[in-house]
């Protein structure tokens, strides 16, 4: 009987293979980083807000001091101003009052002293303030019970920050102590960066949005865009949350020529990898005609990603797989989005000690969920309760996870070794 092979399953077979091919150079992690690292960014747009409202944006000027604070000599108490040859006398004399607000006229001189607030300045002839209760009053005058050092409780000018010295540095994000700083310098408008816009999307004809009704087992409810929208508006982006999308090539088409036309950065789920139905990556490479930095990093989850380029705006399109998607999002999505903020952030990379043997299993970068705990002075990290399986698992980054970083020419890890971790937890 002469061998036959149907006609459909010959032609899938080669486009699957055609597909490979065109997706098989895979890169390493590091070298996706270095193209990463080289896309050139459009210079961040800038805008002027209240102070208030600029919170979590990025400074886009520096900050420099326009006066000494404090600019006088300053009690930094409620005490008693006097001259510090006088601080082994019997009694001074109270000659006045001095509260914070108000230039006193008298002046001290030897064995006299001016009750002084906090916050007010320094009676002139003064330069030792003696707190309320190192003395004690007798009629109009004090007895020293306790005596202080020279200049004691006396903010020296400058002391806060001296005029022309810089502040706050350009790319710091502004939080409660900026807003403060800000404030005593009577800056009441701030200049700042203006916070990328990134467009999410799951793709798949078996993911389900939230309240949507399921018709066959088969079907399951996407998590991926709205984790996605989480940890992007986390690192102080604008998304624009497009929800989930069909496996239809016009429909992902119609949804990439509307999401790059509103936003810096577009990511995506699914629709890499080499199935019949991985459609984003045809309408990436075949109906956009973007310019494709790479398509496939040997990293472990995440294999698939792609990373291209459409009219100086940003494709990345990340696996299906909750975990892989994530992590994903994390390594090269992060990023950008520190970047096109003009912030000083980086990725959370610490340290840490393993309390347990870890082979390494592949030739690839590997990330890894664990726990991770600060115990006298260091990170320790285990593996108790994690779940292995697909990369589907996003469980395992919850409670206090970290990922173990094994790049690829790395060993196996023995316990006690020093191993590096990205925090999960100082991205939320």
């Amino acid at each position: 009987m002469p061998f036959c092979l149907n006609k459909s399953l010959f032609i899938n077979t080669i486009e699957q293979l055609n597909k490979v091919q065109n997706m098989r150079n895979f890169i390493s992690y590091e070298k996706s980083l270095e193209i990463l690292n080289n896309i050139k960014l459009n210079k961040g747009v800038t805008q002027k807000l209240f102070i208030i409202d600029a919170i979590g944006k990025v400074l886009a000027k520096d900050i420099i001091a326009n006066h000494n604070s404090p600019e006088f000599p300053t009690s930094g108490m409620d005490g008693y101003a006097i001259k510090y040859e006088d601080i082994n006398s019997d009694f001074l004399e109270i000659i006045d009052k001095n509260p914070a607000g108000f230039v006193v006229s008298s002046e001290v001189s030897k064995g006299k002293c001016i009750k002084t607030f906090t916050g007010s300045l320094m009676p002139k002839g003064s330069d030792t303030l003696v707190p309320i209760e190192n003395v004690q009053v007798i009629d109009n005058k004090i007895k020293i019970t306790q005596e202080v050092p020279f200049s004691f409780a006396v903010r020296n000018v400058g002391e806060n920050y001296k005029k022309d010295e810089v502040l706050i540095k350009e790319g710091t994000i502004i939080g409660f102590a900026e807003i403060g700083v800000l404030s005593s310098l009577n800056i009441s408008l701030v200049e700042v960066f203006v916070n990328p816009t990134i467009a999410v999307a799951s793709t798949g004809s078996e993911i389900l949005d939230l309240g949507e009704t399921q018709t066959n087992d088969s079907q399951i409810r996407s998590s991926n865009h709205l984790t996605l929208e989480a940890l992007f508006k986390s690192a102080g982006a604008n998304v624009l949350q497009m929800g989930t999308i069909k496996d239809d090539i016009q429909t992902i088409t119609n949804f990439f020529e509307n999401a790059l036309q509103k936003a810096d950065i577009v990511v995506t789920t699914g629709g890499v990898s080499v199935g019949d139905y991985d459609f984003v990556q045809d309408v990436v490479k075949d109906r956009l005609k973007a310019e494709v930095l790479f398509h496939g990093v040997s990293i472990k989850p995440g294999m698939h990603i792609l990373v291209a380029l459409k009219d100086g705006k940003i494709i990345v399109a990340l696996p299906g797989f909750a975990y892989s998607s994530t992590v994903c999002a994390i390594l090269y999505v992060l990023p950008l989005i520190y970047r096109l903020k003009n912030s000083n952030e980086k990725l959370p990379i610490v340290k840490a000690k393993i309390n347990c043997d870890f082979p390494k299993k592949m030739k690839k970068t590997i990330f890894t969920a664990c726990n991770v705990s600060y115990e006298n002075g260091e990170y320790i990290i285990n593996f108790e309760g994690k779940k292995s399986g697909t990369s589907a698992i996003l469980t395992n980054m919850l409670e206090n996870p970290a990922l173990l970083i094994q790049n690829e020419d790395s060993y196996d890890i023995k316990n006690g070794d020093l191993v590096d971790i990205l925090l999960l937890n100082n991205l939320k």
